[in-house]
């Protein structure tokens, strides 16, 4: 562990894996993929026994219970580990996205449009390349909802939440204001409908941007090396919460990086990772003015610090 001068107080940041021992360095450079294949081995078994949307639930728990684990005994950053007073906010976000996230999706699925899955060329392909059909064809709609979120002032707004955060953990993966979440549903889920994969295949696609979601955003330190290249690991999501723009306007991508790499916003650089997260705006500290706040925008930013607007 090493004092970084550049960090606020001081905070300690995790000396190369190679230096906490064998054991250390060998769980930062497998962690990553082995967390995504066991995760999917256990739904796997799910559509096997005829029950996936079972198994993906038990597959979530695993990931999320190593994490936990993990963020204790192998931090990325210690200062990290400490309350922010964010907790309830977090779990508020996630809970309001889930539930609105998922009647977005519902109702889109039900529509007769899309009833007969994967009855065409494309549903006939072996399952694993489906996948990465509709992997590559939702991150088009995914990364566009992500960038305009950032560089569109009216949609920063809502995303402004997500990155309001000081830290990066488990627990914050699911805070999004939930309009900036239902915006992502709705610009990527017709480009991954529109391929024509099977039902399976969407399960798998929506499994895998759930593990992908929760690994980039945890505080374990991990050397993910040649994957930097390809998906979107904490390596390179932490960068994107940079609050320099140079660094945080970067690396879109909600599972793979191929469009920031074909639109030149792919970002990593080997240092540990940036020194300040965060956005320069303000944010209110509780639910509701989080929730509220894109609406008052310039009246909250304007507003004294003390005012009753910060709920």
């Amino acid at each position: 562990m090493t004092d970084n001068p550049n960090l606020p107080g001081g905070a300690v940041l995790p000396a190369d894996a190679c230096e906490r021992g064998a054991l250390a360095s060998f769980i930062a450079m497998f962690a990553w993929p082995a967390l995504i294949v066991s995760s999917g081995a256990i739904l796997a078994i799910g559509f096997t026994r005829g029950h996936p949307a079972i198994y993906f639930n038990l597959s979530y728990a695993w990931i999320v219970l190593w994490l936990f684990v993990l963020e204790k005994h192998l931090p990325y950053r210690s200062d990290w580990r400490r309350n922010d007073g964010q907790i309830g906010a977090d779990l508020g976000h996630t809970l309001l996205n889930k539930g609105l996230v998922q009647i977005t999706i519902i109702q889109l699925m039900s529509l007769e449009f899309f009833a007969n899955r994967g009855s065409g060329v494309i549903g006939a392909l072996p399952l694993w390349q489906q996948i990465i059909i509709g992997l590559v064809a939702t991150e088009f709609g995914l990364y566009w909802a992500h960038r305009l979120g950032h560089e569109w002032p009216l949609l920063w707004r809502f995303h402004a939440v997500h990155h309001s955060v000081k830290r990066l953990w488990i627990v914050n993966t699911g805070r999004f204001h939930f309009i900036d979440s239902n915006l992502s549903v709705l610009a990527s889920v017709p480009f991954l409908l529109a391929t024509g994969i099977s039902m399976d295949a969407i399960i798998w696609v929506s499994a895998i941007t759930a593990y992908v979601g929760v690994l980039t955003h945890c505080n374990v330190a991990m050397r993910c090396g040649w994957l930097n290249y390809l998906f979107n690991t904490p390596n390179l999501h932490r960068w994107h919460h940079s609050t320099s723009p140079v660094e945080g306007n970067t690396n879109y991508g909600q599972n793979l990086l191929v469009w920031d790499q074909l639109f030149g916003t792919w970002l990593y650089k080997r240092e540990a990772g940036p020194g300040f997260i965060g956005i320069h705006d303000r944010m209110p500290r509780r639910l509701l003015g989080q929730l509220l706040m894109p609406f008052r925008w310039k009246r909250y930013q304007a507003a004294p610090a003390d005012s009753a607007l910060d709920l």
